[in-house]
């Protein structure tokens, strides 16, 4: 493991920000390190082209698709020596899930608590929360699972828990967890799957039962339903929130993240959805057409790709399946790829793997 560039990234998360070059220079340091210990990578930036001499900027570095992460090791340490791996759901293609090596969980947990302390906890050092997905213990392999017991280890009062298991939610128990906060005039915090949210506010319309949540409490949800409930159209999902638990909707605040990335993005609350999604100084995103990777003019549709610093270890530039729209302060997401920039996504990595094939 190299120590060097660790420290190296430690330093630069702590850092206030940064400026474009500093961004750049680093983006290219592991561009290299990349493309030298990672041969599936370098095999595809070779195609594009693409080599630490002829790359100057962080935009020119070629984006892997995120289905690469089910096919090859994206990996420049031995994979067999990674301190974890995170799982993909594997929702999209059955059983086949994608694959993320962190040889540590160092620069993972450093870039996770001091966005999450920035964009969620927002001056508060603690709160008492109460955590919508299963635990890490149960879940090793899901990076939500790690991302959720980090807030709850740095962030989470006397009295934060989990409610759900691999059983289902703990709705009773949760409920009485509510009313005591209700009494208590401690803000709290409810935090995970969009998709379990929407299982409690159906159990809450079913029991008759609403809650008026203390000043200062709030809501995270991440992560789509993929499947696992009825879908809602974000404006019925944040009111939703807002009348069920009496937190407004400002304090209701959707993380955007993915197993294949070391670093979240948030909105900064849901009074109008979409809301503007953004990144700390050190993930930087940008939307292009997935046919040509050429970015897309302001204003016009495009998908997502995400140059990640604190994924040193796999590949920094991501080419996602999500489609957004520049917007000032950050972009929109507007939902997945469909026709042509789905094509386009596929045909990308059906290049990948003609690259990556020994």
């Amino acid at each position: 493991m190299d120590q060097e560039i660790i420290a190296t990234l430690l330093d630069f998360l702590a850092q206030d920000g940064c400026t474009d070059a500093q961004f750049d220079a680093l983006a290219l340091q592991l561009f290299a390190r990349q493309h030298a210990g990672n041969a599936a990578c370098r095999k595809f930036c070779q195609l594009r082209g693409a080599t630490p001499r002829t790359v100057k900027s962080w935009r020119e570095i070629p984006a892997v698709p995120i289905s690469a992460f089910k096919e090859v090791t994206l990996s420049c340490a031995p994979a067999d020596s990674a301190q974890r791996v995170f799982m993909t759901s594997g929702t999209t293609r059955g059983d086949v899930k994608g694959r993320h090596y962190h040889p540590t969980l160092a620069v993972y947990d450093a870039s996770m608590t001091r966005n999450f302390a920035r964009r969620f906890m927002q001056g508060t050092q603690r709160l008492r929360m109460a955590v919508l997905f299963p635990s890490e213990r149960e879940m090793p392999n899901s990076s939500l699972a790690h991302y959720l017991a980090l807030a709850v280890e740095h962030f989470g009062a006397p009295g934060s828990d989990w409610y759900v298991t691999p059983q289902g939610m703990q709705t009773e128990r949760l409920c009485a967890m509510l009313r005591a906060a209700e009494k208590s005039d401690e803000p709290c915090a409810l935090l995970g799957a969009s998709y379990a949210f929407v299982h409690l506010m159906d159990a809450l319309l079913e029991r008759g039962e609403s809650f008026r949540l203390p000043a200062g409490s709030r809501i995270l949800d991440t992560g789509g339903y993929k499947g696992h409930s009825r879908e809602l159209p974000l404006e019925a999902f944040y009111a939703g929130l807002a009348a069920s638990f009496g937190v407004p909707r400002e304090r209701c605040i959707n993380m955007y993240g993915m197993t294949e990335l070391s670093t979240q993005l948030y909105d900064d609350g849901n009074a109008l959805a979409p809301s503007v999604k953004s990144g700390p100084h050190w993930i930087r995103s940008r939307l292009v057409d997935p046919l040509t990777g050429r970015e897309v003019p302001r204003g016009e549709r495009g998908v997502l790709v995400h140059c990640d610093l604190a994924n040193f270890n796999s590949v920094t530039s991501i080419l996602t399946e999500d489609v957004g729209v520049a917007a000032d302060g950050g972009f929109l997401l507007l939902g997945r790829a469909e026709g042509a920039q789905a094509k386009g996504c596929s045909l990308a990595v059906e290049e990948f793997l003609r690259a990556s094939r020994p």
